[in-house]
């Protein structure tokens, strides 16, 4: 959530910004609520200021009329009588028009709030303007010594590649069959090694981030209050994302919604919390299963492991001190991080600068890491795929704007409260990793090469083969 402060100071700094994220929120129409709702409390603390002051002054001209009633004639005690009902009816007409007020407020409230929760964050200066996706910017690649990204994968490794949907049916690694016939679409199985493999890579993942790195590792609920949704911004503009679990409906006092992020569970647990100062940053990881309705998502990457409606997840967040410089730092390291873990699996990569179109609501900077995937792609003359990027990382700076809708506060050195800064960043999300790392080991006998940091994870297994190819050997 954005500063209302700061929107009322520069409007046109926000609205420029949600223009540049494409969003249509109406700020002109926040900004007039706004000014109503303050005119509207500002009446009512003057009305409050004075009624407080005329109790204090009317109570004891009443307590000296009521003792002149005692021996008062008949004609005084009638004008005593006025004189105590024009006191007492001063505080009850400035008491209706407070409760008057009090409602004024309260039916701006909703759709102000509403309105204030939709603003997006504005873009960083620096990050590059653009209309949508295509636009974003390509900042560097990697890939493993010996393989050259302007050739082709046959060029490199002298065959041509398989996709990961023959590689995992031929190695038996996963079943959508069975999954869709128990869940529906984009549901899927993994089985045998490959659950395996799916499992190793959590673990690698998860004991890189904290056993080398040093962030926590933590356990967060997945099945999550509206609040924890709305608090970290992923509602209102992502509410058709998330499976809804309507509890309300069943005599429960809230509905519940299932995370597609254990970033949702990590920032929520500090919501309504003065933090330590000292204990700042806070790094933390957790592994979680995570789950999307990939809603409006339909005929692209329908098959496979690449867009599907469960997964799981290990995910990093830092809450640190409100400073762009320190935020900016942090978004550097956990890139650096998924770097390393990306260079050790010899999966190659390139950092996708996103452009303001892209960023979503709530970041104000966020750069995507895409493997590469020589199963995807258009087909070339002979029907073989040609490759290409597949996102499978997302780092995020957010600034202040996820603290300030969960109000997390840190106590600054003059003792006033501060909203902190938050940062995430998935250090791995697996079976979608699966792809590339499938299809960049693939050997020409369909096996697939376990990377060396993995293998410790498979029992020292370092090549995944089928049955058909072990009878031939």
């Amino acid at each position: 959530m954005i500063d209302i402060k700061q929107l009322r100071e520069n409007p046109q700094r926000f609205i420029d910004g949600a223009l540049e994220k494409n969003s249509t929120v109406d700020i002109i129409t926040l900004l007039d609520l706004d000014e109503q709702k303050r005119i509207f409390t500002r009446q009512r603390e003057e009305r409050r200021a004075e009624q407080k002051k005329i109790s204090k002054e009317i109570g004891p001209q009443i307590g000296k009329l009521k003792g002149q009633l005692k021996s008062a004639d008949e004609e005084t005690v009638a004008e005593i009588q006025t004189q105590l009902k024009e006191l007492e009816s001063k505080p009850i007409a400035l008491k209706n028009e407070i409760q008057r007020l009090d409602d004024s407020i309260s039916e701006i409230e909703p759709r102000w709030k509403d309105l204030l929760l939709q603003i997006p964050q504005p873009a960083d200066d620096d990050v590059p303007k653009g209309s949508s996706a295509d636009d974003n910017v390509e900042l560097r690649t990697w890939a493993p010594d010996g393989y050259n990204l302007d050739e082709s994968f046959a060029t490199n490794r002298g065959f041509n590649p398989k996709t990961h949907l023959e590689l995992v049916k031929e190695l038996e690694l996963a079943d959508f069959e069975r999954g869709v016939k128990m869940s529906g679409t984009r549901h899927y199985m993994m089985s045998g090694n490959g659950m395996r493999l799916h499992q190793a890579m959590l673990r690698f993942a998860f004991d890189l981030i904290t056993n080398e790195h040093g962030f926590t590792p933590m356990s967060v609920p997945v099945i999550l209050r509206e609040e924890c949704m709305v608090g970290t911004g992923f509602f209102p503009a992502g509410r058709d994302q998330a499976y809804h679990i309507e509890e309300s409906k069943r005599g429960a006092g809230h509905d519940l919604y299932l995370a597609g992020t254990g970033e949702v569970g990590l920032m929520g647990m500090y919501a309504d919390e003065i933090i330590d100062s000292n204990k700042l940053p806070i790094k933390m990881a957790t592994v979680s299963t995570c789950f999307r309705r990939e809603a409006g998502a339909a005929g692209r990457d329908t098959g496979g492991l690449y867009r599907i409606h469960q997964f799981d997840k290990v995910e990093q967040v830092i809450i640190c001190k409100s400073d762009e410089e320190e935020s900016r730092k942090w978004h550097k390291v956990m890139l650096t991080i998924v770097e390393e873990l990306l260079q050790q699996l010899q999966l190659p990569y390139r950092l996708l600068q996103c452009c303001t179109a892209d960023l979503g609501s709530k970041n104000a900077d966020m750069i995507d890491i895409e493997c590469w995937m020589p199963g995807r792609g258009e087909l070339d003359d002979n029907g073989q795929p040609t490759g290409d990027w597949g996102e499978t990382h997302s780092a995020s700076r957010l600034y202040d704007y996820q603290c300030r809708r969960l109000n997390m506060r840190y106590r600054g050195e003059d003792g006033t409260t501060i909203f902190a800064h938050s940062l995430n960043n998935t250090v791995l999300a697996s079976p979608r990793i699966l792809i590339p790392l499938l299809e960049m080991h693939q050997q020409q006998d369909g096996s697939i090469a376990i990377p060396s940091c993995l293998q410790p994870y498979m029992h020292g297994l370092k090549v995944l083969e089928s049955s058909a190819i072990t009878a031939n050997t």
